[in-house]
């Protein structure tokens, strides 16, 4: 009923704090408690989601699109993603004026819940509304079929930190964004 993404992604400036399990606000929270005021700092902007169909293809051209002078990008912009998507990147800066081929080899292996992705497959992506509309130079996203609104997003974050309740939610694998060998 909210559009069975298998991916998200969130644009790094979307967010604004880190969630810290060792910050006690003046009311005196437990460890490890969040509050409303501290899931609201990490996530002030109040955008709704958007879930729609990419092709593997597509994603591959977002996660390109995250280096400066690739697919119109102007500034180089390394995207916020779940849990479930882990990709190989290029480590070393591209050059000033990238040919395709470069921001195509920029970006190598893509698994999606531990399979590869696969160029000409759909899959339901989650983003906020401001990705959705192409922003932060994302147009790849706005080109994504099939959307689905949902609630804003901090919404969605309390819900899943009251969700998470009594065990709290466990931190995910650093690794999901991995070198290219």
């Amino acid at each position: 009923d909210r559009g069975a993404a298998t991916v998200a992604f969130l644009n790094p400036g979307g967010i604004r704090a880190d969630l810290k399990t060792s910050d006690i606000s003046a009311a005196g929270e437990a460890p490890g408690e969040v509050t409303y005021g501290e899931a609201f700092t990490v996530q002030p902007f109040g955008n709704n989601l958007v879930t729609k169909t990419l092709t593997g293809a597509q994603i591959r051209t977002v996660l390109q699109q995250q280096f400066a002078g690739c697919h119109g990008q102007k500034t180089t912009r390394i995207l916020q993603i779940s849990h479930t998507l882990r990709y190989r990147k290029a480590l070393q800066p591209l050059p000033a004026a990238p040919t395709q081929a470069e921001c195509a080899a920029a970006i190598g292996e893509i698994d999606l819940g531990g399979r590869p992705v696969v160029d000409t497959d759909p899959y339901r992506v989650t983003m906020n509304s401001f990705l959705a509309s192409g922003g932060d130079g994302f147009t790849v996203l706005a080109q994504g079929t099939d959307p689905l609104g949902g609630g804003q997003d901090l919404d969605a974050l309390v819900q899943a930190l009251q969700e998470a309740e009594p065990d709290g939610l466990a931190v995910p694998d650093l690794d999901r964004i991995l070198p290219l060998p």
